[in-house]
């Protein structure tokens, strides 16, 4: 089904072009509040902010998911998707009109700012059809007061861009009807009064163009007791002197190029030192545009990022594209090559063409030169000379009211009024339906510049985007790499990554090349302009992998020369030095390095002899961190250490490899291997695949029976559940075997697992019930709990049902005692067994979605294979055989993901093999395939297999129609 969606106008919901009715005006809001963020997760505290504003009724929340509800049923379960912050609006950015219109702006403002003024009026144009009226304008104004307003002046920005391209375009007459239009909703807004004297000066209506300046400027000081601004102004001079540059082109010329205007400036001749560009800029288009509003709304923007990424080519085209706006131009000062700081002003100054023959200082002279100029000064490369840089930054702005500083640098300048845009990597994603990104037309771009072209299955393949995210998007680094392609292949160049510094260093650059520019000199660069903590912390934190909290680096990097009160400081300074990127995830801040400092980081820290050491503290860590996720397992914090856990992965993977490689760290690898096992984050993250590798080899290099016997028992808990069966046994008398003379309860454990799984054996209920009190005497809750799981899903399976009702019961009553948000999820797919197996199979669906959807706001990728499984019994049990087939497909494809092999597991087996067999027998062989291949070719299982239980629940509450 294709729904589309508007807010441009009243709401408006079709699906496959005919219009859906969205039942009261609170459903509608709703909607339209999730609608405004679109692909966000809007919390229900907004939604409830939204429709009741500061003074909710009580119950506002169960109100909102009532709401939610009902939208549901009118659009079906995909749209609305649930997520444990709140819920989202999954929709495509072409099916929403406010994001077509956002798209269709931007690609008319590229196609005018380069030249393409035909183009661009056909672009924005099309965006402008897509109104149909004020936004949202048949809900109560209230809730979108914030909204509306913002939609309403992108709209007339809009229309203001195609009434240039227009313009432009020789057609000044077509705009006139509408310029007269806006000009008497919107009098105060200056640009469409200039636009309307231009297009009639154009139409050689000069006398009219001249009396709407007389017009206007008695408006301006009437109503607000001002004068026309200076875009007015100066276009009113240009006319009564006829300047030429606002003259129409000669019938047949081509236009100029245009750029979006800012709404206080009049399109002029481009006056500066800016240099012309010698190679092809690539991409950067969302960050050109935010360059530009910044421009518009602040004095002062600084672009920082990392070296190499690009600060200062997206600067100079910025700047480029704003030139005209400017009448004293835009000036270019190249601080690169500047050492001595005490002689920045002099530096500015010869590039503004400044030539002060007088005793007055150096900054006097230069504040006196911009004083009542407009123009905009680019400080390029001002990383080494910051504080010079800030003083002199500050002086001039406070001195010339209409100057503007766009600055780049590594580290931010630090004067108030600054507005910063971190420079990220150029785009990148692999495969071929997605486009090519920018990093790999970059790549494209270059290479064929150095007579290297891509070979054919490069250009478009994952190879090209592997090689670019490798070299995290750099543009530098890209370009260096192209070079190589001379003489490798793109496979190659990625093999070699290693020993990136050296391999990314072109030989034989004449002197003039910008290929000198190695990668290690500037990562030398910022290395250097890092205080001594700075850089002792940077080398450090390279042990990291992925992302990092302040806790990890204060515990990892701490000593030896950093306090631990020192290292949030040193932290932040290597954040304003773009060598630390900090970001928020889960309401706390995480930092990472990019890959190449990383690298760059890790070469200092060998050859300072400290990486052995540092990687010992860092897998200590993440092994006492594993240790507190088991400790805590089956409690409130379950999902909170389920998603620390996994996001920390890659910080376990990298302690697992390094304590495999090195001598005496099989223990503690073997330690957090297991305290993953027991936490489930190997389930949780789908990687049991993974789990099984680093038990098996770590188990075998812990010597010590203390330290071996838990990784003995998880890995032969893994292979049980993965349907391993021969490796399962082996592995279980291994168990048996470091366990001798005695038999610990985690072994008797396993051998329930084993038995229920492999074996289906009866006689595992029992031993569950046992050792899950062994565990509980023990102290260990995390471990209990897994025991009173297995045990109820052995006496679903294996039991009768007196036995399977009353354990049920006990382990649903204890998940809601420990809060632990998964343990319940798992608690309601045994509930809906136990009913399907030993109750009434019509009250399975109901415990089993909701087990489906808890699960799937959890992110959990293993419990929904069984789930969706458990779901197509029911619903073949009760008469639904089309749907049944088509989610025993589903299951499949959500099997694939987890790994385990439904065959070596026997009691699921039977079950699968038994209902397979009625649904061929209902329907035929034929019929059958064709509807599990449906359910097995579904893109997301566990949207498709709700989307089935809403339509049978809608069947059974006594909606007409037939259910296949």
């Amino acid at each position: 089904m294709r729904y589309e969606f508007g807010i441009l106008g009243p709401l408006s919901v079709t699906r496959d072009g005919a219009r859906v009715s969205i039942g009261s005006g609170m459903q509608r809001s709703l909607l339209a509040a999730l609608l405004v963020d679109a692909g966000q997760v809007v919390s229900v505290d907004s939604l409830v902010g939204r429709l009741w504003g500061e003074s909710p009724p009580r119950g506002a929340r169960n109100a909102v998911q009532n709401y939610v509800l009902r939208v549901r049923r009118a659009l079906g379960p995909d749209v609305v998707v649930t997520d444990r912050r709140g819920y989202l609006v999954d929709v495509a950015p072409d099916r929403l009109d406010a994001h077509r219109f956002a798209a269709l702006v931007r690609r008319g403002a590229d196609a005018a700012t380069g030249g393409e003024s035909e183009r661009a009026a056909a672009l924005l144009g099309e965006a402008l059809g897509l109104w149909r009226g004020d936004p949202l304008a048949d809900l109560a104004a209230e809730r979108f007061q914030d909204v509306v307003p913002a939609l309403c002046e992108q709209r007339l920005a809009a229309q203001e861009l195609w009434i240039d391209a227009v313009i432009r375009c020789g057609r000044p007459a077509d705009v006139l009807p509408q310029l007269h239009r806006l000009t008497e909703c919107h009098p105060l807004r200056e640009r469409f009064w200039s636009q309307r004297m231009l297009a009639l000066y154009r139409c050689g209506r000069q006398g009219e163009a001249l009396e709407c300046y007389r017009q206007v400027a008695r408006l301006l000081a009437d109503e607000l007791g001002i004068d026309p601004g200076d875009e007015l102004r100066t276009l009113h001079r240009r006319m009564l002197t006829c300047a030429p540059e606002i003259a129409a082109p000669p019938s047949g010329a081509v236009p100029p190029p245009a750029a979006p205007p800012p709404p206080e400036a009049v399109p002029i001749g481009p006056i500066g030192n800016l240099p012309a560009e010698t190679t092809s800029f690539i991409g950067r288009e969302r960050e050109l545009a935010e360059t530009r509003r910044l421009l518009r709304t602040s004095r002062l923007v600084t672009l920082t990022g990392v070296g190499g990424v690009g600060k200062t080519r997206l600067a100079l085209r910025a700047a480029g594209q704003v030139a005209p706006f400017f009448p004293e131009g835009v000036w270019l000062a190249d601080l690169a090559a500047l050492t001595d700081p005490t002689l920045v002003e002099r530096a500015v100054a010869a590039s503004l063409g400044l030539r002060d023959q007088s005793v007055r200082s150096a900054v006097d002279a230069l504040a006196d030169h911009v004083r009542d100029r407009h123009l905009l000064l680019v400080l390029d490369n001002c990383e080494h000379l910051v504080e010079p840089v800030a003083e002199l930054v500050l002086r001039l702005l406070c001195a010339a009211p209409r100057l503007r500083v766009l600055a780049t640098s590594r580290e931010r300048l630090g004067v108030p009024g600054e507005h910063v845009l971190l420079v990220s990597g150029l785009t990148v994603h692999g495969g071929t339906g997605e486009g090519t990104c920018e990093a790999v037309r970059l790549l494209i771009d270059r290479a064929a510049a150095c007579a290297a072209p891509l070979r054919a299955g490069e250009r478009d393949g994952a190879v090209a985007a592997d090689l670019c995210r490798r070299l995290d998007g750099i543009p530098l680094a890209i370009e260096l790499a192209a070079v190589r392609l001379t003489s490798l292949t793109v496979e190659e160049i990625v093999q070699r990554l290693e020993d990136r510094f050296r391999l990314l260093a072109v030989p034989r650059a004449p002197a003039s090349s910008h290929y000198r520019r190695t990668l290690r000199g500037v990562m030398d660069l910022s290395y250097g302009l890092c205080t001594p903590g700075e850089r002792l912390l940077w080398t450090r934190l390279a042990v990291f992998a992925g992302s990092f909290d302040l806790p990890a680096a204060e515990a990892v990097c701490a000593g030896d020369g950093i306090d631990d009160a020192d290292v949030l400081d040193l932290l932040t300074g290597l954040i304003h030095k773009s060598v630390v990127l900090a970001y928020v995830k889960g309401g706390a801040v995480r930092y990472r390095l990019l890959e190449t400092i990383r690298q760059y980081g890790l070469d200092r820290l060998r050859a300072d002899g400290g990486d052995t050491a540092y990687r010992i503290r860092h897998s200590d860590h993440f092994r006492a961190l594993a240790s507190r996720g088991a400790a805590d397992w089956c409690s409130p914090r379950e999902v909170e250490w389920l998603d620390r856990l996994r996001t920390e992965l890659p910080n376990c993977r990298a302690a697992l490899s390094f304590c495999l490689a090195h001598p005496g760290r099989a223990r503690t690898g073997a330690e957090i291997a297991v305290d993953l096992t027991r936490s489930r984050s190997w389930f949780f993250s789908a990687t049991l695949g993974e789990a099984r590798h680093w038990l098996e080899t770590l188990s075998a290099d812990a010597c010590a029976r203390e330290a071996a016997l838990p990784a003995l028992v998880m890995k032969t808990f893994v292979a049980c559940v993965q349907g391993d069966r021969a490796a399962a046994a082996t592995f279980l008398e291994e168990c048996r075997a470091a366990a001798a003379p005695g038999v610990p309860a985690a072994v008797t454990y396993v051998e329930g697992v084993h038995g229920l799984l492999a074996l289906g054996d009866p006689a595992c209920i029992d031993r569950f019930a046992r050792v899950r009190e062994e565990f509980r005497a023990a102290g260990h809750s995390g471990d209990a709990h897994m025991a009173t799981m297995f045990w109820a899903l052995a006496a679903a399976f294996l039991g009768d049902r007196s036995t399977a009702v009353s354990v049920c019961d006990a382990y649903v009553a204890e998940a809601d005692a420990s809060g632990a948000e998964w343990a319940r999820t798992w608690a309601q797919w045994c509930t809906g067994l136990t009913e399907f197996l030993h109750g009434d199979p019509g009250r399975a669906p109901v415990p089993l979605c909701d087990a489906l959807v808890r699960q799937q706001a959890v992110h959990d990728h293993w419990g929904p294979a069984w789930i969706v499984e458990t779901l197509a019994w029911t619903v073949g049990a009760l008469g639904h055989h089309h749907h049944a087939a088509r989610l025993l497909g589903a299951a499949h494809r959500q099997r694939q993901a987890t790994g385990a092999a439904l065959a070596g597991l026997k009691p699921l087996l039977a079950l699968h093999t038994r209902t397979t067999a009625q649904l061929r027998e209902h329907l035929g062989a034929s019929a059958y395939a064709e509807a599990w291949r449906h359910g097995a070719g579904s893109e997301d299982p566990v949207a498709f297999s709700l989307g089935i239980a809403h339509k049978i629940f809608r069947r059974t509450a006594g909606d007409p129609g037939p259910v296949r």
